[in-house]
């Protein structure tokens, strides 16, 4: 047991880790404890469940909880997400429970309005699961659940589950706070914290990729170089239909890159089949250097 442990932490920069899950934990606990745990909502996910829970057993803290609940669930997903990662996970959830149980907890709790805890709550605890998710580790809870669920049936939908899963605990809040404002807040609460996380993940190095079919290739090409200043790459392609053969553009630029790109389509070939694709991110020359 020792030498698979040994194994599973080889080459890992562990004291880095530890120091992401931190500065993690201390968001996430900011977002939970200091803004959410007195607004009367329950946020989606164990941490939701465990507001709930403190409502009726308020000796019991809320990371503590948190803990409780997560261990059906960690000893339930060892068997699909494998020893190294069920450890990072067990020690970012230490780490997390101490902040929201111990340290947090020194500078007390939001008195303000229950519409911008919800907010800063999304935002902070979106921030800090980006952080511990960029440490290839989580919180444990909904996120072993789906990624167990996904290990046994593939085709299953992430999307869904959450919502399910997130939709039945902050309808629990409602039964519990009796407002139906606990729903509201709990539902934008979870929309602020998706937000976060996508664009402090992905967000950033988004863009568009535009795929352009047209006899006036050439020309397209050598507008988007000279106004935008990005280069394409030219594929050979063969009309399904005709027989024909054609040229395909394919460019990744920025949101406003491809609004001039839209305008040099349009100037030089408004016949031309334009197909626009979103991407989270690009690495490469122009763009993210690779080795980020």
């Amino acid at each position: 047991m020792k030498k698979r442990i040994k194994e599973n932490f080889a080459g890992r920069n562990i004291i880095k880790e530890i120091i992401m899950d931190c500065i993690g934990s201390i968001l996430y606990a900011i977002g939970i404890y200091y803004f959410a745990k007195n607004a009367d909502f329950a946020p989606g996910g164990i941490s939701g469940a465990a507001i709930i829970i403190n409502h009726f057993l308020s000796f019991l803290p809320i990371g503590t909880i948190s803990i409780l609940l997560n261990i059906p669930i960690i000893i339930a997903s060892f068997k699909y997400l494998g020893l190294s990662y069920i450890l990072r996970t067990a020690r970012t959830l230490a780490i997390s429970a101490f902040f929201m149980d111990v340290v947090i907890p020194q500078f007390g709790m939001y008195q303000g309005m229950p519409l911008m805890a919800a907010i800063y709550s999304g935002a902070f605890a979106g921030a800090g699961l980006a952080i511990i998710y960029n440490n290839d580790t989580c919180t444990g809870g909904t996120d072993l659940v789906i990624m167990s669920a996904r290990k046994v049936k593939p085709h299953l939908s992430i999307g869904q589950i959450t919502i399910l899963i997130d939709g039945l605990i902050i309808f629990a809040g409602w039964a519990v706070f009796r407002n139906i404002d606990a729903v509201l807040f709990g539902f934008l609460f979870t929309a602020v914290e998706t937000v976060v996380i996508d664009k402090l993940m992905y967000g950033f190095n988004s863009g568009k990729l535009t795929m352009i079919i047209s006899d006036y290739s050439t020309e397209i090409s050598k507008g988007i170089g000279e106004k935008i200043n990005r280069s394409s790459t030219r594929l050979m392609a063969k009309g399904s239909y005709s027989g024909a053969d054609k040229d395909v553009l394919l460019c990744a630029c920025s949101r406003a890159q491809q609004v001039q790109l839209n305008h040099i389509v349009r100037e030089v070939d408004p016949e031309a089949f334009v197909i626009v694709l979103e991407y989270s991110e690009v690495r490469g020359y122009g763009f993210q250097p690779l080795d980020r």
